[in-house]
């Protein structure tokens, strides 16, 4: 940076800009960036908030669920009186980030991330943040990455762990050269059964914070190149080499051969972290609901509750939560079976 004084527009990154590798060069690139965020619970908000607070200028962000009590010991972005409003977490995050810096575009999509919607996703953005608790949409995000040529910046923490790695394809290897294969469903502790603390997510998140700085201010050559994973409780912290991968040397990207994003890989159901729910994903090329008209056609089949956003049906021992998009979240089980049985017999699908 210059010895003169930063413009108006740029006095609120002075202190940003004075640390020499990101100067104002890097963050003018800021400032025309564009980010997409998968996922706004504890990684994406604590993304979206150091992202939007240091200038990135465009942040789209995306997610299905909405603020619960039990999300506010983590996901700084939410309070009480979100949870209070019952508003989407993308809507509500990005209330709160327009207060932060009202520069920022910020752009809220209520959805959940899927290989039908994830082309428009990803369609304007720069960089690709996982801020997802499952490995499924992580492959997906994946393969997407390596189609269009968007770096991306996985992660994941349970407990006091957490491991990130940053991907640009063709200089690095992607998610699936290090793991073939996602986990096996039942294989891998959860939120749920192991908890989490907030300091291993602000961990993480700090790194894919940094990295994606790295990235959008044009300084790819200070990326992170190895798999870090730590454990905060315990205070272990590893860097490890990808040396014995080589870019290309997996299916997706040696071969190009994208399962997740072609539709030939995913499962279609999931269990919900930290609750006791599952979704279960519209249909492939399903109109849009009128919550509306289901609501009416529902009336004396249990307890409906109607919002600008979804219609809920408490009917025994079950809520059904649906979705314009024809998404169906069914708690009080975490077994999908079930959770198909239950949307047949009240939803007639």
């Amino acid at each position: 940076m210059s010895d003169a004084e930063p413009t108006d527009s740029l006095a609120r990154y002075a202190r940003q800009m004075r640390f020499a590798p990101l100067g104002e060069a890097g963050q003018r690139r800021l400032l025309a960036a564009r980010v997409l965020i998968c996922g706004c619970g504890a990684l994406g908000t604590s993304l979206a908030n150091t992202l939007v607070r240091a200038g990135v200028g465009f942040v789209r962000l995306v997610d299905r669920d909405f603020p619960e009590l039990s999300n506010l010991q983590r996901q700084v972005l939410f309070d009480e009186r979100d949870v209070d409003l019952e508003r989407p977490k993308a809507i509500a995050a990005a209330e709160r980030l327009r207060t932060i810096n009202a520069s920022v575009t910020v752009e809220p999509i209520v959805a959940d991330v899927n290989a039908e919607n994830i082309a428009g996703l990803c369609e304007g953005v720069d960089l690709i943040l996982d801020g997802t608790d499952n490995f499924e949409t992580r492959f997906l995000l994946n393969d997407a990455s390596l189609r269009w040529n968007i770096p991306w910046v996985f992660a994941g923490c349970l407990g006091s762990e957490g491991q990130t790695m940053t991907i640009v394809p063709g200089q690095t290897p992607c998610l699936r050269c290090l793991m073939p294969e996602p986990p096996q469903p039942g294989t891998m502790p959860t939120c749920e059964t192991s908890g989490i603390l907030a300091p291993a997510v602000q961990f993480v998140s700090a790194i894919q914070a940094a990295e994606a700085l790295k990235l959008l201010s044009g300084n790819v050559q200070a990326i992170q190149r190895s798999l870090v994973v730590f454990d905060l409780w315990n205070w272990r912290v590893r860097a490890m080499s990808l040396e014995q991968l080589q870019p290309g040397g997996c299916p997706a990207c040696g071969q190009r051969v994208f399962d997740w994003l072609d539709g030939r890989r995913g499962n279609p159901a999931a269990v919900l972290c930290g609750r006791n729910a599952v979704q279960l994903p519209a249909p492939p090329g399903a109109p849009r609901l009128s919550l509306e008209s289901l609501a009416a056609k529902l009336e004396g089949v249990g307890s409906v509750r109607l919002d600008p956003f979804r219609l809920r049906l408490s009917v025994e021992k079950h809520e059904l939560t649906i979705f314009p998009d024809g998404r169906v979240i069914v708690a009080g089980t975490q077994d999908a079976t079930v959770a198909r049985a239950l949307v047949a017999r009240w939803l007639g699908s």
